[in-house]
């Protein structure tokens, strides 16, 4: 198994800064993409970054310019820089990584953190 823990949700104003951040532990073998989700109230839950383990990173366009997504493969961790928020970013935001286990290292599967409020408020 895998576990994500995400850390550095809160709430800001229109225009401040968060970072978010995501630490897999457990008994992993090797992780692929990792990425960050958001599920706003009323909506599906939908990609806002990901970066696989070639480094090209691809974002939603609502974020294109304001956030930014990197890694540290030796922490297992992913981060998400959010610059200029705007009230719409409001969500949960979800770390997900594509990951093998040591314990079964012939396929993939995804892992889920328990996720993050991020609230902006204007």
């Amino acid at each position: 198994q895998v576990q994500l823990a995400e850390s550095g949700g809160g709430s800001a104003q229109a225009g401040g800064s968060l970072r978010l951040s995501c630490a897999a532990s457990g008994s992993i073998f090797s992780i692929n993409t990792m990425g960050w989700y958001r599920q706003a109230p009323g909506k599906q839950r939908e990609l806002v970054a990901r970066i696989p383990s070639s480094g090209n990173t691809n974002y939603a366009d609502s974020v294109k310019g304001r956030f930014t997504i990197s890694r540290d493969n030796a922490k297992n961790a992913v981060y998400l820089q959010m610059n200029s928020l705007e009230p719409e970013d409001t969500a949960v935001y979800y770390c997900r990584c594509l990951a093998r286990t040591r314990t079964y290292q012939t396929d993939w599967s995804i892992y889920w953190g328990q996720g993050t409020q991020v609230t902006v408020s204007s």
